[in-house]
């Protein structure tokens, strides 16, 4: 994993919300010029800001004179922008015009405010919603490097410091800490914890067969490190030893231990190497293992007529036919369907 010598970050702050309550009384009693406010209201603060509302019985110059205006004014005079939203409305009204960010030049035609039951006793109120948005801004964080228990646990095990546990696979043997072995593993677990077990500390020996030491010692590096060795990420998988593909036989690992994130992770891997003389094989193999995707996969490299012909005549696919007529009727099927 990459590491950073610095971090900053990018913070999106939460938006402020209140309302504020405009009584205008003698309504019918202002009388001033076109274009100014007849009144101003008290100040109000949200957002950690000060605002009031401008009133304008009149209408401004610039919109039609038979409407009433309103409009938020911003009073402080802090150097920071606020950015800010009004809806006026009147009392229990849903709003006459969208949402302005300065304000409403035809918040209602005087006319209707005169005829409607929100006039009374020549009073009226004016609520007005506040939405200030709060700006990003950017602040300078200390670094937290990236998680390395993988790192300490890789060093446990090569350090057999602790361990208690033994494994013999063929002529080799692997030092190992039945704990970490019972948290990764619920196989591991029964067969560590589950029972009374031969011998205590490092003398408890468990015997693998079926299992070649480099594999295993591969699978037991993934169990500590939740990651492969760096030898066989390189390689490209490849056993040169037996000239097989290790993803096989880890696969086939974490499938008898079940470690699911391994087995996919093999899964994935031989689903790139599906080809002519390995096909009908890997069939098998999907069918043995639960493997649905690597099953998918050689189901697909099938479907070319040109690919089938030449996978009928290896002998991996005479041994299909021969071990396995069930999964040959399946694929016979899946190649039959006309999707």
């Amino acid at each position: 994993m990459p590491t950073f010598d610095t971090a900053s970050a990018i913070v999106s702050a939460k938006s402020t919300i209140g309302r504020h309550l405009l009584h205008i009384e003698a309504y019918s009693a202002a009388e001033v010029y076109r274009g100014q406010p007849s009144s101003i209201s008290a100040s109000f603060s949200i957002g950690g800001r000060d605002w009031c509302i401008w009133y304008y019985p009149h209408g401004l110059p610039e919109g039609p004179s038979d409407y009433i205006s309103v409009f938020l004014v911003l009073e402080d005079d802090i150097p920071e922008p606020a950015d800010a939203e009004a809806t006026f409305h009147l009392l229990d009204l849903h709003p006459v015009h969208g949402l302005q960010k300065h304000g409403i030049l035809t918040f209602i035609r005087r006319e209707v405010l005169e005829a409607s039951e929100y006039l009374v006793d020549d009073c009226f109120m004016i609520r007005c919603d506040v939405t200030v948005k709060r700006r990003c801004y950017t602040e300078n964080r200390g670094h937290v490097p990236p998680s390395d228990l993988h790192r300490h646990l890789g060093d446990l095990l090569a350090s057999k410091e602790g361990a208690d546990v033994t494994f013999q696979v063929a002529a080799e043997t692997f030092s190992a800490h039945r704990s970490i072995l019972a948290a990764r593993s619920r196989v591991l677990k029964a067969k560590l914890l589950g029972r009374t077990t031969t011998g205590t500390g490092a003398c408890c020996v468990i015997r693998i067969s079926d299992m070649l030491p480099r594999v295993f010692e591969a699978f037991l590096h993934f169990v500590y490190t939740d990651s492969l060795p760096a030898e066989v990420m390189m390689t490209g998988w490849q056993d040169d030893e037996d000239d097989g593909s290790m993803a096989y036989h880890l696969l086939e690992a974490a499938d008898r231990y079940d470690m699911q994130r391994l087995k996919l992770i093999c899964e994935e891997k031989l689903c790139w190497q599906v080809e002519i003389n390995t096909a009908a094989t890997m069939l098998m193999f999907a069918q043995q293992h639960r493997c649905h995707r690597l099953r998918e996969a050689c189901v697909d490299f099938l479907r070319c007529p040109h690919a089938l012909n030449a996978v009928m005549a290896t002998e991996g696919f005479q041994h299909l036919v021969q071990s396995c007529p069930a999964l040959l009727k399946d694929l016979i099927s899946k190649l039959a369907r006309v999707d």
